[in-house]
């Protein structure tokens, strides 16, 4: 590039560059991966909720992929990047009765903003492939593939507690059920919980293989794992009868069969059937059950409870303990029953002292046990280790572990393994979802839509205070498939989770129109690679996906791939510049959109991708972002000048304004090899970053390139082709998180094609480079500690002298030696050293480690290399010497790794 005429602004103008890239990319197709791309890398962003306009979360989401899929793109890889819309849900329903329109107009109108959006982003997906949800066409494979699960023995029609508006008459989501007094968020009515029969996927099938499965996902967050095995909740334990007199054996599950001599009441959940057994005839255990039913699961208290009038007897003892009702006890956990030990249980013990139920120690701490027996109370509070039976009859001294083993044949009792885990009820009572493919014939009871007449669309939107669905009559009332009477469609529809537990399968042929997805190409393509997405999806989400794909594998549509994602990346929250998350309702949101339309949508990305690593919060900052903004400007700049002919620069070596060796002898090509090893190291570790998503680390490697490149340019005449080489390479390290910058820096340097479609610059450090750097930086700041302990204002020359081979030579074999001192003086090579090399193996036996150095050479060539940085700093001759040409006083005081410092002033 030249200039013309009067000298012009540097710079560039982002409303100018990030379009035409923008369109450039889309006319080289850089995106679209073709359908025979063999095992690519596939990187995915869950796909966004479409509410209309992208905010930060959004924004550093999908900045993290799209910055790793260009950067794998680069390194020759195919790559799958795709985007789509989770485009079905309340929030939609409600926005189109707020605003008088129909949920999927809405829907739509979103979706065109947002996809504006993400292109103005900068990001680069393959559009080709994008996939719709609220469209027929994706979601008659979630009709598809219910009926295939259903056949699979996977789908349950089952009563379930719902929330209800007598007013509306409608269930509600627990979205909809508004404060502590749970009111209709339409009519303020308070709401009633009600059993109604829902469709179930039975997950719990699947409950063994998704715990064992999370040990073999390395790739994880641990902390995500955790959370699936909590959820899942796997106990190993046993179920014994006990006996109520009138009702008969109830059957309890528990981990801890050792304390059945120390329990002292008995616990039935409102919703167990002896429960309501009971509660036909006794009014206060019914008052109680309804107050239980209305009650949230949040404000569940231990101590709560209603005593029956009933016993039980412990098959232990023989002894009738009393039975309560007790809302801690859940029905759908365990058998809904259990016999409490108030000794041995932290919530039985609560429940005990607030009703005044006897508690009864049964086990104590054994020998192997931290705490002595005589300081155990337990009426004081309940001892939950296992330990050594007491007050148990003839098992007393037995081991808590080997009795519960001997316990499940003595009391008649069935090892079990328990799951917390529930079969996933996907019926939502509401409009904006996929239509559940089922109709229900009073003769036939429910029969399934045959495939032929899938998809089952939705009808036109009806405004109405239920369901709409129940309102659309025509759409409603059908004929049965199997006998041909009068018949009623399903108007439920699915979960939304639905939706996402199997959208990255339709991306390997979102335009299939004979099965939900390409078998052979998803069993190629997946698992995803990087997935990246909020930790509010930890479980749920991530959890049916899982199941989803396992089930479909067992279907034979998938090949050899039994989970979903391999990596996965939890993304932190954006935090508004209050610390707090960026939200509405707290008036401390950033626009994305006025970000890009001031500074552009590179400074959003490089601002995200810098202030912390992708799991780390993120707090937002006006300055750091203007700082973003300034360094992609200074690049271009730098990069601007160099091709405009205003740097100037010739050959290594050409002239002499640099260090001095000890020969005397200047070196220009000194600082040319310098700069050329940290253009090579610079790109190998901004490599490694980025194979770990650490983008923050790598950009942090490319600021400190382009600021070398300044000095380099002040301190000398720069070698060309090094300085050109820096400016590529740094552009080509900055591009994956600033593309339209990079494109940009890739034209103004004269290079053809894209940079999207370049090579990654080369990415293996010199050899030494580790050893080397250390040696500059701590010299460097050795330097300065001298500066400022002795108070020098005006350094004239800084000598720097490397440490003699022998003392090299001691260093040696004391890493290798138990006793330092004499494994040194039995060394005939350094016994000619005398006390020198004595005192020397002394300082060192007091060490604990000893860094890696390089040879006197090494040491010698590699401060001659950096020697100018020290020369610029302190503006100050700087000599580099061996030990041979150095003064013997200064000599003596250089170790290896540690040259000897002389300053004059």
């Amino acid at each position: 590039m030249t200039t013309t005429g009067e000298e012009r602004e540097r710079g560039f103008d982002h409303t100018a560059i990030e379009p035409r890239w923008q369109a450039a990319w889309e006319d080289a197709d850089v995106f679209r991966i073709d359908d025979d791309a063999e095992d690519p890398e596939y990187v995915l962003a869950m796909f966004p909720y479409t509410s209309g306009s992208l905010h930060m979360g959004h924004v550093r989401n999908y900045t993290i992929t799209d910055a790793f899929a260009r950067f794998e793109r680069m390194r020759g890889e195919s790559v799958l990047h795709p985007m789509g819309w989770d485009s079905f849900g309340l929030p939609a329903e409600n926005a189109a009765e707020e605003r008088d329109t129909n949920p999927r107009d809405w829907t739509m109108q979103c979706i065109d903003s947002m996809r504006d959006q993400l292109t103005e982003m900068g990001f680069g997906y393959d559009w080709e492939r994008e996939v719709t949800t609220c469209e027929p066409e994706y979601y008659q494979w979630n009709q598809w593939l219910f009926k295939r699960f259903r056949e699979a023995g996977l789908v349950e029609r089952q009563g379930a507690e719902l929330n209800w508006c007598p007013s509306c008459e409608t269930v509600l989501a627990d979205e909809q059920v508004e404060g502590e007094a749970e009111l209709c968020w339409r009519c303020d009515t308070p709401i009633e919980h009600r059993e109604m029969d829902q469709w179930f996927f039975t997950i719990t099938d699947y409950a063994e293989e998704l715990l064992e499965a999370l040990d073999g996902l390395d790739g994880w967050p641990n902390n995500v794992r955790e959370m699936q095995r909590n959820w899942i909740g796997k106990q190993e334990g046993a179920s014994v009868a006990f006996e109520i007199p009138g009702y008969g054996d109830v059957d309890i599950f528990t981990t801890r069969l050792d304390t059945i001599y120390g329990a002292t009441y008995f616990s039935l959940a409102p919703g167990h059937p002896v429960a309501q057994e009971i509660a036909e005839s006794n009014e206060d255990v019914a008052e109680y059950i309804e107050m239980a039913e209305q009650a949230d699961e949040d404000d569940l208290d231990v101590t709560s409870g209603v005593f029956t009038g009933e016993y039980a007897v412990n098959p232990a003892t023989g002894e009738e303990i009393p039975v309560y009702v007790a809302d801690y006890v859940l029905t759908d956990v365990g058998t809904g029953a259990l016999y409490a030990v108030p000794a041995h249980d932290d919530r039985d013990h609560e429940f005990a002292e607030a009703h005044d139920i006897d508690i009864v120690q049964v086990v104590e701490p054994g020998p192997e046990a931290e705490v002595d027996a005589d300081d155990i109370d337990v009426q004081e509070a309940a001892y939950t280790p296992d330990g050594l039976l007491v007050d148990s009859g003839e098992y007393d001294g037995l081991h808590s572990e080997d009795a519960r083993e001997t316990f499940v044949d003595v009391f008649d009792g069935e090892e079990r393994t328990e799951y917390n885990l529930r079969d996933w009820g996907i019926s939502r009572q509401r409009y904006w979802g996929t239509p559940i493919p089922m109709i229900h014939c009073e003769d036939c009871g429910y029969v399934e839509v045959p495939d032929e007449d899938l998809p089952v669309e939705l009808p036109e939107f009806i405004h109405t205070t239920g369901n709409p669905l129940d309102a659309a009559e025509e759409w409603k009332h059908v004929d049965c498939p199997d006998c041909g009477g009068d018949a009623v469609r399903e108007t439920d529809t699915m979960d939304t989770f639905v939706d996402s537990s199997w959208y990255f399968l339709r991306y390997t042929a979102p335009d299939l129109t004979d099965a939900p997805f390409d078998a052979d190409r998803a069993s190629d393509w997946m698992p995803v690679d990087q997935y990246v997405g909020g930790i509010e999806h930890a479980v749920m989400h991530l959890l049916y996906a899982r199941f989803f794909t396992k089930v479909v594998e067992d279907l034979d549509m998938l090949d050899g791939v039994r989970e979903p994602f391999t990596n996965l990346t939890n993304q932190g929250m954006v935090l508004g510049e209050d610390g707090h998350k960026m939200s509405k309702s707290r008036g401390n949101g950033v626009s994305p959109q006025r970000i890009i339309e001031e500074y552009g949508a590179d400074t959003a990305r490089l601002f995200i991708m810098e202030a912390a690593q992708p799991e780390k919060e993120l707090a937002w900052s006006a300055e750091e972002v203007q700082s973003a903004h300034s360094f992609l400007q200074n690049v271009y700049t730098l990069a601007e000048e160099y091709a405009d002919g205003d740097v100037e620069t010739g050959t290594a070596g050409s002239e002499a304004q640099s260090a001095s060796t000890e020969s005397g002898e200047t070196a220009n090509t000194d600082i040319a090899d310098y700069v050329a090893r940290e253009i090579e190291a610079t790109a190998a570790r901004a490599t490694e970053e980025y194979e770990q998503l650490r983008f923050n680390h790598a950009l942090q490697a490319v600021r400190e390139l382009v600021s070398l490149l300044r000095r380099y340019r002040n301190a000398t005449t720069p070698d060309a082709e090094v300085f050109e080489r820096g400016l590529t390479t740094a552009a080509k390290l900055l591009s994956p998180v600033a593309p339209h910058v990079g494109e940009e820096l890739w034209s103004v340097l004269d290079n053809d094609g894209l940079m999207a479609e370049s090579d990654w610059p080369s990415a293996e450090a010199p050899e030494d480079y580790a050893v080397s750097r250390r040696l500059v930086e701590n010299t460097r700041e050795d330097i300065r500690d001298i500066v400022d302990t002795v108070g020098i204002e005006d350094p004239q020359t800084i000598t720097l002298a490397v440490a003699p081979a022998w003392k090299h030579r001691v260093v040696d074999i004391a890493r290798d030696a138990d006793d330092v001192v004499p494994a040194v003086m039995q060394n005939e090579e350094l016994q000619r050293y005398g006390s020198a090399a004595a005192d020397f193996a002394k300082e060192l036996a007091g060490r604990a480690q000893y860094d890696e150095t390089l040879a006197p050479e090494g040491e010698l060539t590699a401060l001659a290399r950096a020697a100018w940085l020290i020369e610029e700093e302190f503006d100050a001759d700087v000599v580099v010497q061996s030990a041979a040409d150095a003064d013997d006083g200064l000599a003596k005081k250089a170790e290896p790794g540690r040259p000897a410092i002389d300053i004059a002033e």
